[in-house]
């Protein structure tokens, strides 16, 4: 048994990781707050201070019809800092063996700067992540002092777009390298389906760096476009068996919830352990786990699976649409385009008669789509290996259409 913030819980075996030796020494000794709610929900509660009166917010046409149903809830009682039912239907859905494997946060940023501030020493260690790749990596690790060590995927377009070494690959070779160069590195970050590059990171990959005895600390996967690649690619298959892995998953995407900011951590139970300590006490409000576990219900993970095979669909009518824009100057979509989204280079035509990447094209496509159209996509042409790049998601029917045939018009005159 390993004890953890003085919490007993089951160690993983594992030949090479020590998670004593990865997380920060202060957060091993930190005696985790505890709660009202982590003792007793029910009964005459004044153990909270809560305003035993209820909220203040009226029945009145101030409050949206849409959020109505919101003020029955028990808006004046602090939520549940554990929500065991959402982490069960988590586990089940992922496969894994049970709730000690999943934590959940405010979205999955709050899990990215958590995984740093517990296991990185600010102004002393360094992550690693792979460019082209998600900024809040960067972001994070600046707001806590953290170094960055950047390794890039393969970014040659002769490379190709698939297969285990094409383009947007993980180059295992070279982060091992960094890695053995400096022993100050915590957390290595892959992003897989990538963003912006839509391509997913393979399983063989992963279990390379997974079981390379020199690296000492944690391969973190982050999965929020999993449900839109092929299901036999998710880490979390993993999960079970590296104690040295933790797979972001998030409610933003494929379940369309957003707005209600929920992150998943799916973990081996001692990391997990350390997450739970850490974390704020009330970290998940209660509107957020009411529709949470409304979202995990079978019926509604039966929908969510409709409409990702719908907007898989549209994907591919997109892709087919600006193959037919090649007279314009749209390129080619680059990566494996396993996520709601694809990016595609705006390309100008030289002296020379042939076409190539042009930056200020794309950047004048953009602009003009957005502000006279209303059409808005992301410009992503600063990214390594996505010179002249837009990121366009995969919208309705009718937006997709919208875009193609707006892309036309001002690709016509610019």
């Amino acid at each position: 048994m390993t004890h953890v913030g003085y919490c007993q819980i089951s160690a993983h075996a594992d030949l090479h990781f020590d998670i004593e030796k990865v997380i920060r020494p202060n957060i091993l000794a930190l005696h985790p707050y505890r709660c009202a709610r982590d003792d007793y929900q029910d009964g005459i509660l004044l153990d909270a201070n809560e305003n035993s009166m209820g909220h203040s917010i009226p029945r009145s046409s101030a409050v949206p019809s849409d959020l109505q149903s919101t003020l029955d809830l028990k808006l004046h009682r602090y939520p549940d800092p554990s929500h065991p039912a959402i982490k069960q239907r988590i586990a089940d859905l992922r496969g894994l063996p049970g709730t000690d494997y999943v934590f959940l946060g405010v979205g999955s940023d709050e899990v990215i700067d958590l995984l740093m501030r517990v296991c990185v020493a600010p102004g002393q260690e360094k992550i690693l992540t792979t460019p082209p790749t998600y900024g809040m990596y960067a972001v994070c690790a600046q707001v806590n002092d953290v170094g960055v060590v950047k390794v890039p995927l393969e970014l040659s377009a002769s490379a190709g777009e698939g297969g285990e070494h094409g383009r947007f690959s993980l180059r295992v070779d070279a982060v091992k390298a960094a890695i053995d160069a400096d022993p100050s590195i915590k957390l290595v970050f892959l992003c897989s389906p990538g963003n912006p590059t839509g391509t997913t990171i393979s399983l063989q990959s992963l279990r390379s760096l997974l079981e390379y005895e020199k690296f000492k600390g944690i391969v973190i996967v982050d999965e929020a476009y999993i449900d839109f690649a092929d299901p036999s690619c998710t880490a979390a298959s993993l999960v079970p068996e590296f104690a040295n892995l933790c797979v972001l998953q998030t409610l933003s995407k494929s379940f369309g919830l957003a707005a209600i900011r929920l992150g998943v951590a799916l973990a081996a139970p001692p990391l997990i352990q350390i997450l739970t300590n850490t974390k704020a006490p009330y970290n998940i409000s209660m509107p957020t786990a009411h529709l949470a576990l409304a979202a995990l219900s079978p019926e509604a993970v039966a929908s969510m699976h409709e409409k990702a095979r719908a907007l898989i669909s549209g994907r591919k009518w997109l892709l087919d649409a600006l193959s037919g824009l090649r007279e314009f100057g749209v390129g080619p979509a680059i990566g494996r385009n396993e996520a709601n989204f694809l990016m595609t280079p705006i390309l100008s035509k030289k002296s020379t008669g042939d076409w190539a990447p042009d930056n200020a094209r794309a950047q004048s496509l953009y602009r003009i789509m957005a502000e006279e159209r209303g059409v808005v996509m992301r410009f992503r042409g600063n990214e390594p290996g996505c010179e002249a790049c837009l990121r366009i998601t995969v919208g309705t029917p009718a937006e997709n259409e919208a875009v193609v045939t707006c892309m036309r018009d001002v690709l016509g005159r610019i």
